[in-house]
Formats: structure tokens, sequence, C-alpha cells
């Protein structure tokens, strides 16, 4: 078993480290003994991690598929029911599954009397606990691939995950704060995309690399998580409330550049009106 506490308790102990703009690491302690143990045990594991990887990137991308115009093209029941004969038809359109695929996710599927499954139904409730469970995934191969950034066996395996490294990163905040020892810590956190856009401005990364100037080794993890808490809240509230007052500025000012052109209009309208009298 994989003892992901372990792991990020001894990132703590060592440090998780900051990789630089210029691609410079500092306060990191690579090919750290934890880092090492935990490839050793995915080699161990290889092909339940490889199975693990190849079920989380079915359910990952199956939403998005049922809800495609070509899908749909076989949905032909007004509730949004589908035979499974239908299913393994519009399943093979899609061409990203291969048969013995197409074959387990109909195993997994709840079809009603009449052999109709709901689609929707269907890959919203696989989606949730793949979410759940993949961006932990992703979050322990971006920290491997950070500790052990040289380790062949681990390329493989980062490999295999593609896809679903590629469908989170997107997701994927980070942020780094002074930890055990003076050095750096690097957390990851999932973020919408609407506010990773956000986070990302100028404005913000000032912010974050002022807050790990202030966060120091003075109090318990306990209490330096809180102070992370507070700040990611903090900074998401700041934003949030600048993206409304811009949308509110936006309609006025339009409204105040339409009473600007009327006024420039009225003074041409009056001399026109005494030519013709």
């Amino acid at each position: 078993v994989l003892d992901l506490n372990a792991f990020e308790r001894q990132n703590k102990a060592e440090g998780l480290g900051m990789v630089t703009e210029e691609g410079t690491t500092s306060g990191n302690v690579v090919n750290g003994t934890i880092a090492r143990q935990m490839v050793d045990m995915l080699v161990e594991s290889s092909s339940n991690v490889t199975m693990i990887l190849k079920f989380f990137d079915m359910f990952l991308k199956l939403r998005d598929i049922v809800s495609s115009d070509a899908f749909r093209h076989f949905v032909t029941d007004p509730r949004g029911l589908i035979s499974k004969k239908d299913f393994q038809k519009a399943m093979d359109s899609q061409k990203q599954y291969e048969p013995d695929e197409i074959q387990f996710l109909l195993s997994c599927s709840e079809a009603d009397e009449n052999e109709m499954i709901d689609v929707e139904s269907f890959a919203q409730r696989f989606q949730e606990p793949a979410r759940d469970i993949g961006f932990n995934v992703a979050v322990l191969l971006t920290n491997l691939s950070e500790h052990v950034p040289h380790d062949q066996r681990l390329k493989t395996f980062l490999e295999q995950a593609e896809s679903i490294l590629d469908y989170f990163r997107p997701f994927l905040g980070r942020i780094e704060i002074m930890g055990a020892a003076r050095r750096i810590e690097r957390i990851y956190f999932e973020i919408s995309g609407a506010n990773k856009a956000q986070w990302e401005m100028p404005q913000v990364k000032e912010s974050k690399r002022q807050f790990i100037f202030d966060v120091v080794n003075e109090g318990g993890e306990a209490e330096k998580m809180e102070l992370f808490v507070n700040f990611c809240e903090d900074t998401i509230f700041e934003m949030q409330i600048a993206s409304r007052i811009s949308e509110e500025e936006a309609p006025r000012d339009e409204e105040e550049e339409e009473d600007e052109d009327r006024e420039e209009e009225e003074p041409a309208e009056a001399p026109a009106a005494g030519l013709a009298g």
C-alpha cells in the first residue's frame, strides 16, 4: 500500500523545494529516501498501477464523450436513455476506447428493465470519484517528478499517466511556503479554471511571494496550514470582488458613452431646425 501520509511527512522534513523561472531548484532535497521508496513501491505494483491509471483515464473522459454531438446522435430517447447495443455503437464511433474497454464500461452500467442506460447518470456516477482520487494521483506523480526527476522507472508511469496529468493541469494550483528548517515547501491544491487565470496574474504572484516570507518556522503545522488556507480564501475572495466590480463598471461605461454621444448630437440638430423655419 502506498503510504501517501508518510510521503507528505517526509516532504515536510526534506523540503519540497521551489523551481524558479530559470529552472533551478532551491531548498529541495532531490532523490530523497521516501521519494525513492515510493517509486520502488510503484514499480513493485506496476501492473496494478497501470490498471488504475487506465481506469482513471477511461472514466475522466467519459462525461465529455457522452455529451458530444456525435454520441448524442445515438441517443434517440428524449429521457436521455440509450440501449446497450446503441451505447456500444456510439462508443465505437468515438474511437476513444478499445473493444475490451467498452465492454468493461457496459459491465459497469446499470440498465433498467428494458435494458436502457441513462448515460448522464452513468457518466456522473463515476466522474466525481475519478476526479477526487485522480487528482491525488496527479499530485503524487507531480511531486515525485520533482523529487526524482531522472528516475527512468518513474518516467514510464508519467508517460502512462500523461492524459490524466493533462486533464488536471488546468486545475492544479500551487503555492510555496517556508517550512521546516526554513526550506521552501510546495503545496498543490485544486482550483477552478476561472480562478486559475486570476491566480497566475502578476499582482497575485507578488502576494504569493510575500506570503513565502511571512509564513516562517513559528508555530505548528496546523497553524501554518490555517494561515495558508486563510491566504487562499482571502486572495480568491479579492479576485471575485474585483471581477464583479469590473462587470458592474462595464455597463456603466457604455451608458456614459451613449450620454456623451447624445450630447454631441443635440447641438448639431438645433441649427438644422432653424434653417427649416
